[in-house]
């Protein structure tokens, strides 16, 4: 026996022996108090070792990730189905990542500087980056990759975002990226993952497509594909992937498998028997049914789309009257509106900014409230600025010597969700006294024969407004002709000036400012009825632990910090975690 568990052995016969020869009417009290005092010493240890342990990930563990497509560009250059960029995610790794708190920190560089101008983007790249292959990831291989996307003769979906850039490679681990003219919002490319350039280099532009390497990729992202697994016809079905420990971000989870289903019914299926722990596929109408099941939860994250409906006033002296448009917009129900086209998985927002959950959330705007209201508030409005119904039921109003009827034509998508809130904008417009038709179109049809020549008066349609919220494509009034995406064919010199600011400014709280004013701007003039941000919803099992997400620009920004989740957890108290 270890000789401290023989002297406390002793010592514990010793003090027993003493207890039971003392006088029998000690010998009761001492015993009580011998028992009190053991018991009172286990509570305190207990109640110490729920103090101070705290939960702790520990490595190990596999999660199954259900995913709607086949996997078929895994490439940073090519990928454009969601399919493609889950995947892509997973295994490349970029100069920058989205960090918890939504803000952009180092990842494959060890450090970005601007150069005053904002013209400069000065690169040093961590030197103990490699490849799942083991080879270094240098500067070579971040100019390859970003020489890659701008090959018009690759068509990339990224082409555009490094228009005009240029690339100088000053050492093997340091490099200038070059832009024509100032764009704070640029440092956001710098997520694209980093293509190995000692294998894809060798294949010519017009092979790349074809290369084996998109579908068994070769990056250094935080997981690196073990093997592909495939059906009788040779598509994939599966994907298992393996934590790659080498690099500076270390995945807890040991193995991610990736199962890829033709249909979300069969995914369904495998959610409810538990085949696979996780997905972000399921459709809004389908999510409260699965989540019925205790194993699993929801997480939702507002997406920086919006929704809204925009007004070509050059079409309608109806809607250039500032009364219609605010009436137009108080009638409208944002909540019933998310209710019913989004089965409540969205924001209601009444400015073209994207904000954050909370913010988007608050009751501090007077518009959000208001828009909740009956249509009595509406109607005021409009009575008040002259429009009277006449013997048809309509309002109309004289207008620069014209009888104007408050007539409008909605035109839309013929997508089932723009089709719900068609319906619903309708109802409350036409309660109103408003005459509205509406005419839908297929979505390339609507793009170049609505959109692109600005043919409308009023236009349901959605926005990409990406990570940056940078206004200006679609507020600025050199945009309001076609490329240009400012379709509401908005003018306003301050706001102009504000949005030139914030894509110029190098500093971050200008630059916010800048864009707030320019929002409350744009919110008071009315040019748009802003309705809604739509969220990712990600169904997940009880068991997968995943830190809150912050500010991602699409679905597969859900795995930027795939490294900080895990399975498997144990209680430790802090010196030994």
């Amino acid at each position: 026996m270890n000789p401290s568990r023989k002297l406390s052995s002793r010592l514990l016969d010793r003090l027993l022996g003493t207890i039971e020869i003392t006088p029998p009417s000690d010998r009761l009290l001492l015993r009580g108090l011998f028992f009190i005092t053991l018991f009172s010493g286990i509570w305190l240890l207990f109640s110490i070792n729920q103090t101070y342990t705290k939960e702790t990930p520990v490595y190990g563990g596999v999660m199954r990730e259900g995913i709607i497509g086949t996997p078929r560009f895994v490439n940073p250059a090519l990928a454009i189905t969601r399919a493609d960029q889950d995947v892509t995610a997973l295994v490349y790794s970029g100069l920058l990542k989205i960090s918890l708190d939504g803000t952009l920190v180092p990842d494959v560089a060890e450090s970005i500087t601007v150069s005053e101008d904002g013209l400069t983007y000065n690169i040093i790249v961590r030197n103990d980056i490699t490849f799942h292959d083991g080879t270094p990831l240098t500067a070579k291989d971040i100019s390859y990759t970003i020489r890659l996307i701008q090959d018009p003769d690759l068509k990339s979906p990224l082409r555009g975002n490094w228009t005009d850039v240029t690339v100088e490679e000053i050492g093997e681990h340091e490099l200038n990226v070059v832009l024509a003219e100032p764009y704070a919002p640029f440092i956001e490319n710098f997520l694209v993952g980093i293509m190995p350039q000692h294998l894809w280099g060798a294949l010519p532009i017009e092979q790349l497509p074809f290369s084996q390497l998109n579908t068994e990729p070769v990056g250094s992202g935080p997981f690196n594909l073990l093997r592909a697994e495939r059906d009788a016809s040779g598509l994939i079905e599966r994907y298992i992937l393996n934590a790659y420990r080498n690099n500076q971000y270390v995945p807890k989870i040991d193995t991610f498998e990736l199962h890829f289903f033709t249909n979300e019914t069969n995914l369904i299926t495998a959610l409810e028997n538990s085949s696979i722990d996780a997905s972000a596929y399921i459709s809004n109408e389908n999510v409260s049914d699965i989540i019925e099941n205790d194993k699993l939860r929801t997480i939702q994250e507002p997406l920086p789309r919006v929704f809204g409906i925009f007004f070509n006033q050059n079409r309608s002296a109806a809607l250039r009257d500032a009364a219609v448009r605010e009436a137009l917009t108080t009638a409208i129900d944002r909540d019933e509106l998310i209710e019913l086209s989004l089965y409540g998985f969205g924001v209601p927002i009444t400015s073209p900014i994207i904000q954050s959950t909370d913010t988007l959330e608050s009751e501090d705007s007077p518009e959000a409230t208001s828009s909740s209201t009956s249509l009595e508030a509406a109607k005021n409005i409009l009575a008040e600025a002259g429009w009277l119904k006449n013997n048809r039921g309509l309002l109309e109003k004289q207008i620069d010597d014209t009888t104007e009827v408050l007539s409008i034509t909605l035109r839309t998508s013929n997508v089932p969700l723009f089709d719900e809130v068609m319906k619903e904008v309708v109802k409350r417009w036409e309660a109103l006294g408003v005459e509205v038709s509406t005419e839908q179109f297929e979505q390339t049809g609507l793009v170049q024969s609505v959109i692109r020549p600005r043919d409308f008066q009023a236009l349901l349609f959605g926005l990409d407004m990406s990570r940056s919220q940078d206004l200006y494509p679609f507020w600025h009034s050199s945009q309001k002709d076609d490329p240009g995406l400012n379709i509401a064919e908005y003018t306003n010199l301050t706001v102009d000036a504000l949005l030139t600011t914030s894509r110029t400014e190098q500093d971050a709280e200008l630059r916010k400012n800048s864009l707030r004013e320019a929002s409350e701007i744009i919110s008071s003039e009315r040019p748009a009825i802003f309705l809604f941000q739509p969220q990712m919803v990600y169904v997940v099992g009880e068991n997968i632990i995943i830190p809150p997400m912050e500010s991602i620009g699409r679905p597969s920004d859900r795995f930027s910090n795939i490294t900080d989740w895990y399975t498997d957890s144990d209680e430790l108290w802090p010196v030994f975690q």
